[in-house]
């Protein structure tokens, strides 16, 4: 399934159990699977290309673990396997060291599979991937779980790595079964050999990241179908049917494991055809749009239904999201008095819609996780009032084109922020009636101010990578909501 341009490493039949280990870089992610390693009794090194946190250093010292900075060592490209941090593309020379020795390269994440079940007393394991919600999907299961009182950890890419919990595991076991509710991005799908949740969500594929899959959709697109690449008898894919390549990599499933428990979901495909209910041993969630309910069934399981204007988290997506959740919750025998309350009392995560004040009769919203044009457009999709918007950072790639249609509903202005501003400017000219640059993100917000009136929305949603000006997505939405509390 995987373009082999980008995974030319010989796939692992079992869990490696011996040899020199590098861990190629140093974010969060990395220092947790050195850890991880070093306690399994694996002689390991971790290497960055860049400077390591003084918090890294302290972490790894701790755990007598053997590291480097500021490049990479021929120690580091000697060893007998590699493991990669999210963060280090394939094409990064000591990935393509490895890969031209014909050595195993392995995602952190797979590393920490490899173990995990051994702690897991018979509980699932969830994964959610997706370009976007996938974030707030996890965070939305997790809640969903705290309030069925099913035992559980959630991790991945969302906050705490699989290697820490698996840590964590290790030093404080647990009695009863336990779920694994992991966020999954296709970074850490790259170099997955023997990942295989008992439970996995793909939400949608559109373009993201193309920069480190040689502008290939299809490349990135086969990233995302590794999820599926162990499913079989027992296992479950809850998939968005509304869109074709998660529709694609559903029917390959199917062809190639009929036995697994295949579920879609569909905003557009109705519960009503011709006037008339669809059966109701159709297994999957669909929404009926003229009652504003969404249908979820799963077999041996009762029917659940809710009405949309019930859901804690605003716009179309987001009903996909509770679909996707909705179905997940159910597939895990969920009672429907519980779901529908988890749904409908989600305060949704920070940095993605996030309400942040309401300053002279104008709302101001952080959406800072919004790195894609696709994300921005569902932000705007979100809302009825005119918006001013402010879009821009480190462009990767984008179309802003492809927010044309909403901009014109309800633009009030534009205010375009980063490296991407002046392409913000030129596409999106004569869209909206005013489009301004700031240079700072105080001065964006005090130009939003000016800009918006009583009754509207400033809307933060980058579409773009934060890195030209900030650390990360979080820094970016914590300083627009630090100059929205100092207006």
């Amino acid at each position: 399934m995987v373009a082999d341009s980008l995974h030319t490493s010989k796939r692992l039949s079992a869990p490696l159990t011996s040899g020199k280990v590098a861990v190629a870089g140093g974010a969060r992610s990395g220092v947790a699977v050195a850890c991880l390693l070093k306690r399994l009794g694996f002689d390991v090194m971790l290497s960055d290309i860049g400077a390591l946190s003084d918090s890294s250093i302290e972490r790894l010292n701790a755990h007598e673990v053997a590291w480097e900075q500021g490049g990479h060592s021929s120690n580091a490209m000697a060893c007998d396997w590699l493991v990669l941090s999210p963060g280090v593309p394939t094409h990064a020379p000591i990935t393509q060291g490895y890969l031209s020795a014909d050595k195993p390269v392995v995602s952190e994440l797979d590393v920490a599979y490899w173990h995990l079940r051994d702690h897991l007393h018979g509980g699932t394991i969830l994964a959610v991937t997706g370009t976007n919600g996938k974030t707030t999907v996890t965070s939305w299961l997790s809640h969903i779980w705290t309030q069925a009182g099913l035992v559980h950890r959630t991790g991945g890419n969302l906050g705490t790595p699989c290697s820490d919990i698996l840590l964590d595991l290790m030093d404080h076991p647990v009695q009863d079964a336990l779920d694994i509710i992991l966020e999954v991005s296709s970074f850490q799908l790259d170099h997955m050999h023997l990942f295989h949740p008992d439970i996995s969500i793909l939400l949608n594929i559109s373009e993201d990241h193309l920069d480190r899959y040689g502008q290939n959709m299809d490349a990135y697109a086969a990233s995302k179908a590794r999820l599926v690449e162990h499913h079989g008898t027992g296992d479950t894919l809850i998939f968005n049917a509304d869109d074709p390549r998660c529709a694609a990599i559903a029917s390959a499933l199917h062809a190639r494991s009929p036995e697994a428990a295949i579920y879609p979901f569909s905003c557009q495909k109705s519960s009503q055809k011709n006037g008339k209910t669809s059966p109701q041993d159709q297994p999957g969630a669909t929404l009926h749009a003229p009652s504003h309910t969404l249908h979820v069934q799963i077999p041996y399981t009762d029917t659940f239904h809710m009405n949309t204007n019930d859901l804690a988290l605003p716009g179309a997506h987001n009903q996909a999201n509770g679909m996707a959740a909705a179905l997940a919750a159910k597939a895990r025998h969920v009672k429907n008095d519980t779901l529908k309350d988890a749904l409908g009392h989600f305060e949704g995560v920070e940095h993605r819609l996030e309400h942040v004040a309401t300053i002279d009769g104008v709302r101001y919203i952080n959406d800072s996780k919004a790195t894609n044009i696709n994300a921005v457009w569902y932000a705007l999709d979100s809302y009825h009032e005119p918006i001013t918007l402010i879009l821009g950072g480190r462009d990767k790639g984008n179309d802003y084109r492809l927010l044309d249609s909403q901009l014109r509903s309800k633009g009030r202005a534009i205010v375009a922020i980063g490296e991407a501003a002046n392409m913000i400017v030129e596409g999106l000219k004569g869209q909206v009636p005013d489009i301004v640059v700031a240079h700072t993100m105080g001065d964006a917000v005090r130009e939003a101010k000016r800009l918006a009136k009583r009754g509207e929305i400033v809307l933060l949603s980058p579409g773009c990578s934060s890195f030209d000006m900030f650390e990360h997505y979080e820094h970016r939405g914590n300083a627009f909501k630090e100059e929205v509390l100092s207006l």
